[in-house]
């Protein structure tokens, strides 16, 4: 008996890990931007507060999950691949799950403002709007795209405000820009692969059509790259930054590539992985970003 109690509970925390979906996880890498471009004066004392930030964005963002799964769980059961979520498929206290989602949130808030008080309260901010969003803004054509991209430049933010840096604006005009792209093809992929069944899951999509969303990613992606090539230029640091110019470019038509031909784009953070392409070039961002910042700033 004992030990059928004790995996039990080993089940249920296995649940309960899994609803705070750490494969999403790879989303709040962006917390450690501002540690990259700032790395001249890095030390250990600035890398330990990013990773304590990145932890509390998932932990945070996990609480968001578990309130959205909480509220979808019953639109879950009817998406081919939602439906497996803890959950919709029935394997999780549906009560459970959003109690110890509101004491790992206050705990991560207090945390935060024991860190950093704006980065507390900046992870507020950022729960209050994604609750606002599970509720209400999902419903609405083109603030719920709006909506999960501020997402990222809240991370961006944060992770600048938790090690104390200055952030400029040219680069968190780019990243509100990439994350609109991901967004918009996250919304054509649940288009696509729902099509005659679309309204049952996400009524926001009978708002949408495949031509509008292309177009929309049209917009998005020339802003993009215009704007990130005046960020390498505008933003004070060394104008050989435009020297990473090709690989932006280069991940977006890669992207673009795996969503018109490979039919993806539902998952950012799995193609991110999967794609050995983005990642290679992920990568080498990264790598010419410090190389660059180191010798010829």
């Amino acid at each position: 008996m004992k030990q059928q109690a004790v995996r039990a509970d080993a089940n249920v925390v296995l649940l309960l890990f899994q609803q705070l979906r750490p494969k999403q996880w790879t989303k709040n890498l962006l917390v450690f931007a501002a540690l990259i471009f700032s790395f001249q004066i890095a030390n250990v004392d600035l890398l330990l507060r990013s990773v304590v930030g990145f932890f509390l964005f998932c932990f945070v963002s996990g609480c968001v999950y578990i309130l959205n799964d909480f509220v979808d769980r019953e639109a879950d059961r009817q998406h081919p691949e939602k439906r497996f979520r803890p959950m919709a498929s029935g394997a999780l206290n549906p009560y459970l799950a959003l109690t110890f989602g509101l004491v790992l949130l206050a705990v991560s808030i207090a945390w935060g403002l024991y860190l950093e008080p704006l980065f507390g309260i900046l992870l507020f901010v950022y729960f209050v709007i994604n609750v606002a969003y599970s509720f209400r803004l999902k419903h609405v054509v083109i603030i719920d795209v709006m909506i999960i991209a501020s997402g990222f430049v809240f991370r961006a933010i944060g992770g600048a405000l938790v090690i104390e840096v200055p952030f400029t604006p040219w680069f968190l005009l780019c990243t509100m820009l990439l994350a609109l792209f991901l967004a918009i093809s996250k919304r054509r992929h649940e288009l696509l692969l729902l099509q005659n069944n679309k309204g049952s899951h996400r009524k926001v999509l009978e708002s949408y059509s495949p031509e509008l969303l292309n177009q929309l990613n049209s917009i998005v992606i020339t802003a993009t790259i215009m704007s990130y090539a005046l960020f390498t230029f505008t933003s004070g640091r060394t104008i050989h930054l435009m020297w990473t110019i090709p690989l932006v470019i280069y991940g977006i038509f890669r992207y673009l590539y795996l969503i018109f031909m490979e039919e993806k784009g539902g998952k950012p953070e799995r193609d991110l992985f999967q794609d050995k392409h983005i990642l290679v070039t992920v990568l080498l961002y990264g790598l010419a970003v410090v190389v660059i910042l180191k010798y010829f700033e």
